[in-house]
């Protein structure tokens, strides 16, 4: 028994190593997809950086399921649809931050997830906040008004859809509570045709002429960062996947808040943007309580993961 429990260990510390290393390669992608979309806007509209996002990543889903063979679902259950459908709006919320406003900015802000999970959790699931879960919330939101300060006399309107990304996600992730007798790939493939609908609508409904125009004038290189987008959330979303496949849910969401550093370097090394003091301690007070918060309430594995951005 010694021997095997020995032998045990260091497999699954092995296993945990894994599972980190897979949710810093989703950060890193996640990270990296958020800057191609931010230049990527920068030549196209940022309705048709969403579009190529969504769009790949269904396609990827769809094939890897069918090949499969998983039954995918449609119209049941309709919960399903309730993720789907708050996953959708948090994307095109999350795309319109990502493009408007500092990649680092809009990450912190869309990780503010776990706290928008633990006030939810209470109508949701009954599972009222204790005082410990209201002091990391009020620290969580002293840290949003410092990462927003700078944004004072910017884009406010992409401030407050960052943090509507994160609502969205939330509602998301406690559909996903409720979907365990779903697989795990129809439950994504569902998401990404319905985000795919959504994202496509949206063009269409806002001004899809002039974006498809716009689009007619785009060189390879803009091409390129299109499909590096959709690229980097799927690659993304394959690791984070997998990293929740093979470690514990509640650390691995922690190790997923690194895609905030990740984002903060290519500020620095491509935009040359510096964050003041206070800014950089915004951003502090919105990764702590949301650590906090992931590993003293953890959803349960499946509801982990994180697949609107």
């Amino acid at each position: 028994m010694k021997v095997s429990a020995a032998r045990t260990a260091p497999a699954h510390e092995e296993q945990a190593a894994r599972a980190y290393l897979f949710m810093l390669s989703s950060s890193l992608a996640f990270a990296l997809m958020g800057a191609l979309g931010h230049v990527a806007s920068e030549r196209v509209d940022w309705r048709l950086v969403t579009c190529a996002r969504t769009l790949l990543a269904f396609l990827f889903s769809a094939a890897f399921a069918l090949s499969t063979g998983v039954r995918l679902v449609v119209f049941r259950p309709a919960v399903l649809w309730l993720r789907s459908v708050a996953g959708s709006l948090s994307l095109l919320c999350y795309f319109y931050a990502v493009t408007h406003l500092p990649v680092s900015t809009a990450l912190t802000l869309s990780n503010t997830v776990p706290v928008w999970v633990t006030l939810l959790a209470w109508p949701f699931l009954g599972q009222r906040p204790a005082a410990a879960d209201w002091l990391a919330v009020s620290v969580g939101v002293a840290g949003v008004a410092l990462v927003q300060r700078p944004q004072l006399d910017g884009d406010t309107l992409a401030t407050a859809l960052a943090l509507a990304s994160a609502f969205g996600t939330a509602v998301a992730m406690l559909g996903l509570n409720r979907l365990g007798a779903v697989d795990a790939r129809a439950v994504v493939t569902h998401y990404s045709g319905v985000s795919t609908a959504f994202a496509l609508g949206f063009l269409l409904l806002t001004g899809g002429a002039s974006v498809r125009q716009d689009a007619t004038h785009g060189t390879a290189g803009t091409l390129a960062l299109l499909v590096g987008v959709g690229g980097a959330g799927t690659l993304g979303q394959l690791a984070m996947t997998r990293a929740y496949a093979l470690g514990s849910a509640a650390r691995v969401s922690v190790v997923g808040l690194t895609q905030i550093v990740f984002a903060l370097a290519f500020d620095l090394l491509l935009w040359r943007r510096r964050f003041d003091g206070l800014t950089l301690a915004g951003i502090a007070l919105v990764v702590a309580p949301s650590a906090w918060l992931t590993l003293r309430r953890p959803l349960r594995r499946g509801a982990q993961i994180h697949t609107t951005s």
